[in-house]
């Protein structure tokens, strides 16, 4: 049985990596770009609600009522009987052999003990407390997506790295040049494929408008950071990481409702 139109679309559509958005642009007044939405993705689990708390310590009883002896329990059960015939009157000493016992109780003291010295690292850090955006080491249970300022005619705009698309790239491949123009150094990241996940067109200031120049169509690319220490070409100030809820300090409007079908929190 032959696949939906829209299934087959799709599929052509990612094949060609939106070549074909390309080739129409002769002629047209809208310049198009290829923009990286680059994540750096959580740090840190986030903490639990009471909800999760609580099926969570549901599925901890399930697991443990129906699991077997581990080999600590089995050792705390070999102890509980040698004590057991250390305190009858049959007991003999030479029974137990001459090696040091190591009991299931001094491991777990010992075991509590390295606990008490631990030092867990706080998960408030010296950029959360200064509010520092431009760091990649803050809200650590949070997704970040960098945003960088850019200059459009006489106005200073926040929004996602992009660049123009030039003939014989893909959409994929511009939005890959738009993220390797961000820094000197290679830049590990992983694209979460071929399609582009949002698009938003504007137009230029009328200062920078013509005939054959009205604007952009920007096609939104999802990027995962793997490399923690990437520092784009920029000015500190000009690039932030932020969070979802943070976005607004930042976007148009307009460009932020297109932004927020795509850039999800979990």
């Amino acid at each position: 049985m032959a696949a939906p139109v829209s299934r087959l679309m799709t599929r052509v559509f990612r094949a060609v990596g939106c070549r074909g958005l390309a080739t129409g642009v002769a002629g047209s007044p809208w310049r198009l770009h290829g923009a990286v939405c680059l994540k750096r993705p959580a740090v840190l689990s986030g903490s639990r609600s009471a909800v999760q708390q609580e099926v969570e310590e549901l599925l901890q009883q399930i697991d443990m009522e129906k699991s077997l002896y581990s080999d600590h329990e089995l050792h705390l059960t070999m102890d509980a009987e040698r004590l057991r015939r250390m305190q009858s009157d049959a007991y003999d000493s030479d029974d137990e052999g001459q090696q040091d016992i190591v009991t299931a109780q001094d491991l777990e003291d010992k075991w509590e003990q390295k606990w008490r010295e631990m030092q867990l690292a706080p998960k408030i850090t010296e950029a959360d407390e200064k509010n520092d955006r431009t760091s990649l080491n803050r809200k650590l249970e949070s997704n970040l997506v960098l945003l960088i300022k850019e200059k459009i005619g006489n106005e200073e705009i926040w929004m996602f790295p992009q660049i123009e698309w030039m003939a014989g790239e893909t959409m994929r491949q511009t939005a890959g040049r738009a993220l390797s123009n961000l820094s000197e150094k290679h830049i590990e990241a992983l694209f979460l494929g071929n399609a582009p996940c949002g698009f938003y067109k504007y137009k230029f200031p009328k200062m920078m408008r013509s005939e054959d120049v009205m604007g952009a169509k920007v096609f939104f690319f999802k990027a995962l950071l793997k490399s923690q220490s990437l520092l784009p070409n920029k000015k500190k100030g000009e690039y932030v990481w932020v969070s979802k809820d943070e976005l607004k300090d930042y976007l148009k409007p307009a460009y932020l409702s297109e932004v927020n079908k795509f850039v999800i929190d979990i």
